[in-house]
């Protein structure tokens, strides 16, 4: 099994034509592409797939079928990236705080990437609220088109926040230091298997974008402009074509999702 990763596929998967150098202009292209073109989904697992971190199976989905995945799955896949060009990469979790009233599981997997001595935060994995650029960890708020950001220390964490409504909150909270293989396979095991994971349970869709955002979770489908947001709820024989259309997973007519396992045809 090959563990190298096919650098000008993945390339071509994000439409970046020229390859990028090993500095802030190469990291920001490189980042924007990745976070722009590949969605953030967790399909497999609503079908009842197993979710594969090595990176065969993860350029074999997300490259070459053009499917998406979850933070997991995508920040790998971009780790190798970094690491392929020449970035000095590490891995580390996080503990989401996004919609979670309680202390949550070390269940998302970010980047630090470290240049001219000061580590820049990179997320590519987390959907329709993330990063579209890197964001460098020093407590400064730095605008992203129409979002803002800012990475600001709590005692031994480091927070990423984001700027709505006149306020800051909280995304996520991890510690900069960094994480084996296993510690993301024993997460990955747990977010897409346990039956009160908000994966199992909800099915979405997400892709961020420099003018719109757009997000599914189950039926609900909503575009968000910066603090502007509209949205619908589909029917049923909606879902798989919105996931095309906005999203561009192609998914076999008549596909069942376990978030819809319970409903009566």
């Amino acid at each position: 099994m090959s563990s190298e990763l096919d650098l000008a596929a993945y390339q071509r998967r994000i439409g970046l034509a020229d390859s990028p150098e090993a500095d802030l202009a190469g990291l920001r292209a490189l980042h924007l592409a990745h976070a722009c073109t590949i969605p953030f989904e967790n399909l497999d697992i609503q079908m009842g797939l197993p979710i594969r971190l090595d990176l065969t199976s993860l350029q074999a989905k997300m490259v070459q079928r053009r499917r998406g995945g979850y933070c997991f799955e995508h920040n790998t896949l971009f780790l190798a990236a970094l690491r392929a060009v020449g970035f000095d990469v590490i891995p580390c979790e996080a503990r989401v705080r996004l919609g979670v009233m309680d202390i949550s599981s070390r269940s998302h997997m970010l980047l630090l990437v470290r240049m001219e001595g000061a580590p820049w935060l990179c997320d590519v994995g987390f959907g329709g609220e993330g990063l579209l650029f890197p964001v460098p960890v020093d407590g400064q708020a730095h605008t992203q088109f129409q979002n803002t950001y800012r990475v600001v220390e709590e005692g031994a964490l480091r927070v990423l926040q984001s700027f709505h409504h006149g306020a800051w909150e909280d995304l996520y909270a991890f510690v900069p230091e960094a994480r084996y293989s296993i510690d993301f396979e024993v997460g990955n095991h747990y977010t897409s298997t346990h039956p009160e994971s908000r994966f199992v349970k909800t099915l979405t869709a997400q892709l961020p974008g420099p003018e719109v955002r757009r997000i599914l979770r189950n039926r609900a489908y909503a575009e968000l402009r910066g603090d502007d947001a509209s949205g619908r709820e589909l029917a049923a024989e909606d879902v798989i074509p919105v996931l095309r259309e906005a999203f561009g997973i192609e998914v076999p007519e008549g596909t069942r999702f376990r978030a819809f396992a319970a409903e009566v045809d």
